[in-house]
């Protein structure tokens, strides 16, 4: 539906090392599927999700740095070479003590074909009320999300999306990204091709909300903005 909207393009990752660091007592836990889960929802760009109770705390465990996770199994060679896998050629030293992880999302780059790349930069726009790109009805686009890790793994990358037209949510979409380690380099995860939709009530102005949180429930982004669908493209980008 909008161009911020998710598929179901799956990330791969070593579920042996994702099972060990779960049961090692690690804050880095299993990755999931891609889903979509009911909201209840307060007002326009609000909304809670019906299955986590606020109240509920979780024992997340102990939480170690990255060269405590290599070191406290260097011994156990199956362990070894299942982290190996994950960190790649990470050097480890340059990454530090810091436990916390960090995940920056850089952009947003909307591709539909035939036409030249959207790249939007985060944050969006200084005015709020401001659609920050217009898209075709009935037209082919796919999203793609750049974005950059540091310090430490971050588990169960999950981007989220819910969208509204004149107050009524038309959109609710929420997509398992992965694991990742830090590194230098910016990940780029592209989701599958959508497909805008078309005729007189789907014309006119969009809200959306993404958010970018990992199975912590730390969030790395959480941004509101607004987007246009029109009979035909815009005469300039």
């Amino acid at each position: 539906m909008s161009a911020a909207v998710s598929a179901t393009k799956d990330v791969p990752f070593n579920s042996q090392l994702e099972e060990d660091l779960k049961n090692k007592g690690t804050k880095n836990k299993v990755v999931g599927e891609a889903d979509r889960v009911p909201y209840t929802e307060d007002a326009e760009g609000t909304e809670s999700e019906a299955e986590e109770d606020p109240n509920l705390k979780l024992d997340l465990g102990p939480l170690f740095s990255l060269k405590e996770q290599i070191e406290k199994d260097k011994d156990d060679e199956s362990l070894r070479k299942w982290k190996e896998q994950l960190l790649g050629s990470i050097d480890v030293s340059a990454v530090g003590e810091n436990k916390e992880p960090e995940a920056k999302i850089v952009s947003l780059t909307i591709i539909c074909p035939g036409r030249p790349d959207l790249i939007l930069p985060i944050p969006f726009t200084s005015d709020a009320k401001k659609s920050i790109f217009i898209l075709k009805e009935g037209s082919q686009y796919r999203l793609k999300f750049s974005f950059t890790v540091s310090n430490n793994i971050v588990s169960g990358l999950k981007y989220s999306n819910v969208v509204w037209k004149t107050g009524v949510r038309v959109d609710n979409t929420k997509k398992m990204l992965g694991t990742y380690s830090p590194r230098q380099e910016p990940y780029t995860y592209e989701l599958e091709e959508e497909t805008t939709p078309s005729g007189l009530f789907a014309r006119g102005t969009y809200s959306a909300r993404t958010k970018f949180v990992d199975d912590d429930r730390k969030c790395y982004l959480d941004t509101s903005y607004y987007f246009e669908i029109q009979k035909s493209w815009p005469t300039t980008i």
